[in-house]
């Protein structure tokens, strides 16, 4: 049972941090002019966000990891930052297994991945829309 609590704390964890991380930068995207000419400042600002949005997943990654260390429930912070990082995003390898009463630990982590994954495509989803705003209304505003 503490352990199920352990898991909702992690998962409260990162979906404050996301939450934190994309209205960051929601604000910055905001602020960023609408390129006339679209490929190549489009891309700079695809390439800036990913690495800000995989940022943020390694940070809930490393989050998940410590807990594991420091209850050893995975021996050694790189062990369980590779079984995080895996069980996150679904990979699963298997190579490296939860105690069996942590187990259930691991799931929710694959569920918070998955749901973090979807906020950040969402985010994605969010900007190209704004992409494709601007440059409609720069053609409507021409005509």
């Amino acid at each position: 049972m503490s352990q199920l609590v352990i898991a909702w704390a992690l998962m409260a964890a990162c979906v404050a941090i996301h939450a934190s991380g994309v209205t960051a930068a929601v604000r910055w995207v905001r602020r960023q002019a609408v390129p006339q000419q679209p490929f190549w400042p489009w891309t700079w600002l695809f390439i800036r966000i990913a690495g800000w949005i995989i940022l943020l997943h390694m940070i809930e990654i490393t989050v998940w990891a410590l807990t594991y260390a420091l209850t050893d429930a995975i021996p050694g912070l790189s062990s369980a930052l590779y079984f995080s990082a895996v069980t996150y995003t679904t990979t699963g390898y298997g190579d490296i297994v939860l105690p069996e009463d942590w187990r259930l630990v691991g799931a929710i982590e694959a569920l918070t991945g998955i749901l973090m994954c979807g906020l950040s495509t969402g985010f994605f989803f969010a900007i190209v829309s704004r992409m494709h705003a601007g440059r409609v209304s720069t053609v409507s505003r021409t005509e």
